[in-house]
């Protein structure tokens, strides 16, 4: 992949993609992490700083490093970022009726309250919701389903998530969110790799050949890596296709 031509690939698709549905202005969650960060900068890139909105959307519990790296990422690209608790909307419904959900049930919450959020903030702005997700993440389905997935489009959900970190490298953002581990952040010491049970270097290996024989003939993976990433394409194949309708029966 040419890198700098990719660039102006993806600010074209952008610029196109605003200009057909009508509308100026991009709504974006800051997360921290380098998905958010590198959407971010190509939206500036394409429309201008001053159509873009940023909101960073912490729990109390997040990891204060990520409120300040999502606020070094706003810093650098010009653009305003507003931060809006998300702890009293999570704590007033687990408290109130499922104090004994797990972590997972709750950081699926936290992923959907967090993208009502941003809808909300789009409608006051009239604006679209900008969607940070990589091909990787997409692939093997770790998002949640209607929370983090949920967006207008998805300005890089075709690159993997080391051309992420290539890309981000070329636009020269932040060496501290290039580098940082990626999390989540949605409950205390999170990490994707450690959740996923692989690096993403190794994922992105296994998915380019199962998803691109052709291109890499070559999986330079063992058979284990094969079987775990083939189990994780299949079992959330749901969340990549719109809701199942019963067909119409005609008498």
């Amino acid at each position: 992949m040419d890198i700098k031509k990719e660039i102006d690939r993806i600010c074209g698709f952008i610029r196109n993609y605003c200009r057909q549905t009508g509308f100026e202005n991009l709504v974006i969650g800051l997360s921290g992490g380098i998905d958010s960060a590198l959407s971010a900068v190509l939206a500036v890139r394409a429309i201008g700083a001053e159509h873009v909105f940023a909101y960073n959307i912490p729990y109390r519990n997040s990891h204060p490093d990520s409120a300040g790296d999502a606020c070094i990422m706003a810093k650098h690209l010009g653009i305003g970022m507003e931060t809006i608790a998300l702890s009293p909307m999570t704590d007033s419904y687990f408290e109130a009726y499922e104090p004994e959900a797990t972590p997972l049930r709750r950081g699926n919450w936290m992923a959907r309250i967090r993208m009502n959020v941003l809808y909300d903030q789009a409608a006051k702005r009239h604006a679209l919701v900008l969607g940070t997700g990589n091909r990787t993440e997409l692939l093997v389905g770790y998002y949640t389903q209607f929370g983090d997935a949920a967006c207008a489009f998805e300005p890089i959900g075709h690159l993997y998530k080391t051309e992420v970190w290539e890309m981000a490298k070329v636009l020269a953002l932040p060496e501290k969110l290039i580098h940082k581990t990626p999390t989540a952040d949605l409950w205390a010491g999170q990490s994707d790799e450690a959740e996923m049970g692989i690096s993403y270097p190794r994922l992105d290996a296994v998915l380019k050949h199962l998803t691109e024989p052709n291109l890499y003939p070559d999986p330079n993976a063992t058979e284990a890596e094969l079987t775990k990433v083939r189990k994780m394409i299949a079992s959330s194949e749901f969340k990549r296709v719109m809701p199942p309708i019963l067909e119409r029966e005609l008498c």
